[in-house]
């Protein structure tokens, strides 16, 4: 097949292997749509299917497979100019027809407006050249992703797309996630204005077109759906940010919508949808930071603005929310007073600073080390780093205690990096405090009578900064003299494994904390068994040497009497 663009209905029969070839000697590549397929319904993927190939034949490259239990419309692109797929059936008889169309494009070449990323809470987006006729070959996708915790409406104000009953030609498919591999919602075309709600925070739209017959196209706009059941309000508090949703039913009551709420800085607006959200940053907004002696608290307050500078008196209730996080020890309480008058309501949240750990490649800790496991050499330096993720700058983190273990569970055996703010071992250094990160530098081993791997885990220890007197302060100290000031928060952080580079054959690339072998079994002291083990070896290489003795001992006698035959 060698036409720019063709499309076929292929009517199959029980029991057939057919194959196609599409190739053109052009720089290009080749797209293939399956844009209607009707196979056995009760047909397993293994004895029915179609698959696709990048190639010249069923040899090349395997682009996917489609059956029956296919929930999405199958699109292949090749690498170069030439692509192979191939239907087999069994030995049903019922009818089966598949649509397929295919055309040559450049893939460096792309139509203005087609496709994208769209993050916002709600927008528009249309066809290309919309209102006017839409392009024909287009092949465009927009992924649409709004905030976690919220859904995805969808609603199409007109689509003009060519009518046909199953939408073979021109279409419309949606998809329920962040990908054409998440499953398929719908699949229209012709003069419809269908609405579309996701089941998550992602949706994936798709307009193809062929090379005929082209109309308006589509306009859309979405909006962002509040998934959880909001009666009033809802606090949580994480690392950097306090959220606030506050339910629109609930704003009724003062005439609100949303609109003329404000926090402290009236410059920072809350995002509109089926609720009002805040989201206010700790060190922004007019959030006010208080420490007290085991906690640090956040404090906003959220309120109407008013009306008119020029009022004096309001017949209508007033709402504020006064909006509280406060961080305590490894995790963090949240708390919202919304007064009305003097009526009080009182709601908690649950939270925890977040730190996380890794590797880098040098002491100026600029890029991150990704492989997992991570292959070193014996004695090689190696650079960690435990970050912190918050927006309050006005905290610091010290590196308490970091130990290392052969295993993922940190059983025994272990062997103390750090101790007490103190380096335990003569090859670490520990860097000095620098906000959100703890460093520290020791050179690569691996523990006796255990296999190569070896973890780490941190216990951290979170400060102000401005409290000179805080354990974060006094760094390395003995266990005697700890208990003079205590730390206010505290959370761990493991990473693993680190192995030998000899040993990456024998390990095989089995991922971070997803190990089975045998090297997870804590290293145990002999047991009965291991002895007899041992002792069983002893006696076979006793035997083997004694045996191999012998035999070089009667080679060397039967070579030293041998007479020399006369020439």
């Amino acid at each position: 097949m060698a036409e720019t663009h063709k499309a076929m209905i292929l009517q199959l029969n029980p029991s057939e292997n057919c194959t196609w070839t599409i190739e053109r000697p052009e720089n290009k590549s080749i797209r293939i749509i399956f844009s209607y397929i009707q196979l056995d319904p009760d047909g397993s993927c293994e004895s029915e299917n179609i698959k696709v190939f990048d190639g010249t034949s069923s040899n090349g490259p395997l682009l996917g497979q489609v059956c029956s239990k296919n929930d999405y419309v199958p699109v292949f692109e090749s690498s170069a100019s030439t692509l192979t797929f191939q239907i087999v059936t069994d030995s049903a008889r019922i009818q089966r027809t598949v649509f397929v169309f295919y055309y040559f494009f450049s893939p460096n070449t792309s139509i203005p407006n087609c496709g994208g990323y769209l993050d916002t809470l709600e927008g528009s987006f249309t066809s290309p050249n919309y209102p006017n006729p839409h392009p024909e070959l287009a092949y465009c996708v927009w992924h649409i992703q709004v905030e976690k915790g919220y859904k995805i409406k969808l609603n199409f104000k007109e689509i003009f797309l060519e009518i046909d009953k199953q939408c073979k030609f021109d279409f419309l498919a949606i998809y329920d996630g962040p990908s054409t591999n998440s499953g398929l919602i719908g699949q229209v075309c012709g003069r419809v204005t269908p609405t579309f709600e996701s089941s998550s925070n992602s949706l994936t739209v798709v307009l193809s077109t062929d090379y005929a017959n082209s109309y308006r196209g589509f306009s859309a706009s979405y909006t962002s759906i509040y998934a959880e059941n909001i009666n009033t309000t809802s606090l949580t508090c994480s690392s950097d940010r306090m959220r606030v949703i506050i339910s629109k039913s609930y704003l009724e009551a003062f005439n609100s919508n949303g609109n003329t709420l404000q926090l402290k800085d009236p410059t920072c607006r809350p995002k509109l949808s089926n609720v009002v959200e805040f989201s206010i940053p700790l060190n922004g907004c007019g959030t006010i930071r208080k420490v007290e002696d085991q906690s640090i608290t956040y404090t906003n307050i959220i309120t109407f603005s008013a009306s008119s500078p020029s009022e004096v008196i309001t017949r209508q209730k007033q709402l504020q929310i006064i909006v509280k996080c406060e961080m305590e020890h490894n995790s963090t309480v949240g708390l919202i007073y919304i007064t009305e008058d003097d009526v009080i309501q009182n709601q908690n949240a649950l939270g925890k600073y977040n730190t996380s750990m890794a590797f880098f490649e040098s002491d100026s800790f600029e890029k991150t080390i990704l492989e997992s496991p991570y292959y070193v050499d014996l004695n090689q330096t190696l650079f960690v780093q435990v970050s912190l993720h918050t927006s309050d700058p006005n905290l610091v983190v010290f590196l308490d205690t970091c130990r290392a273990s052969p295993t993922s569970d940190l059983a025994s055996p272990t062997y103390d990096l750090i101790k007490s703010g103190c380096s335990r071992d003569e090859t670490c250094k520990v860097y000095p405090l620098f906000g959100h990160y703890g460093r520290f530098q020791f050179n690569a081993f691996k523990f006796l009578r255990s296999l190569s791997s070896v973890y780490l885990q941190c216990k951290v220890l979170i400060c102000d900064s401005s409290d000179h007197q805080s354990r974060c302060s006094q760094g390395c100290v003995s266990r005697s003299k700890r208990d003079i000031s205590s730390y206010k928060w505290k959370t761990d952080s493991i990473i693993g494994p680190i192995r030998l580079k000899r040993d990456r054959s024998a390990s095989g690339n089995s991922g971070f904390q997803h190990e089975t072998h045998a090297e997870e079994t804590p290293n145990q002291p002999f047991n009965s068994l291991h002895l007899f083990s041992f002792m069983v070896l002893v006696l076979n290489v006793v035997i083997v040497a004694t045996i191999t003795v012998r035999h070089f001992v009667n080679q060397r006698a039967y070579y030293k009497y041998q007479k020399l035959q006369n020439y």
